[in-house]
């Protein structure tokens, strides 16, 4: 194996690592500053297509690593939204005038309230940021909300997200 190509390798290594670590980090801030059940990240691998791919819980009964999203109800339409920056704050699922399909993919992951705030890149939208609360209705508030986009702004920058 030629030297550049074992340089390409480690340096390929190095930038997953730092984005484990980016990633990992901002999901523990937001589950211990939100005190949430749960805080993930799902990724979009191909367009509106995505999973779990990282996660921060209150107990592990509450994991929901490689869950893959309800395809029929995330849509472009969807996607458009979150593309334009949007975030979505749910008090109570039960309650939230939301798509039955939307409601019962909740249910099924144990979740009551949501709130979701997209990383966009300069490619488009990368992934959502999500935490759960799972334990009951919860109001976000706004410095729930401010804090969510700050730190999936600093994922946004990072150039080992942006590359990948």
């Amino acid at each position: 194996m030629s030297g550049d190509r074992l340089q390409n390798i480690v340096n390929r290594l190095t930038d997953r690592l730092k984005r484990d670590v980016l990633i990992e980090t901002s999901l523990y801030d937001i589950r211990e500053i939100l005190q949430s059940d749960r805080a993930v990240l799902y990724h979009f691998y191909k367009q509106w297509q995505g999973r779990v791919t990282y996660e921060m819980l209150s107990a592990i009964e509450l994991s929901i690593l490689g869950s893959t999203g309800p395809d029929e109800c995330f849509n472009g339409e969807y996607a458009a939204l979150y593309e334009a920056g949007r975030v979505r704050a749910i008090a109570d699922i039960e309650v939230e005038p939301i798509h039955q399909c939307h409601r019962d993919f909740l249910r099924s992951l144990k979740v009551r309230a949501n709130l979701a705030v997209p990383i966009l890149t300069n490619k488009g939208l990368w992934g959502l940021l999500i935490a759960h609360q799972c334990s009951g209705p919860r109001t976000w508030l706004r410095s729930d909300i401010e804090f969510m986009q700050q730190q999936a702004q600093n994922m946004a920058m990072s150039p080992t997200i942006q590359d990948s």
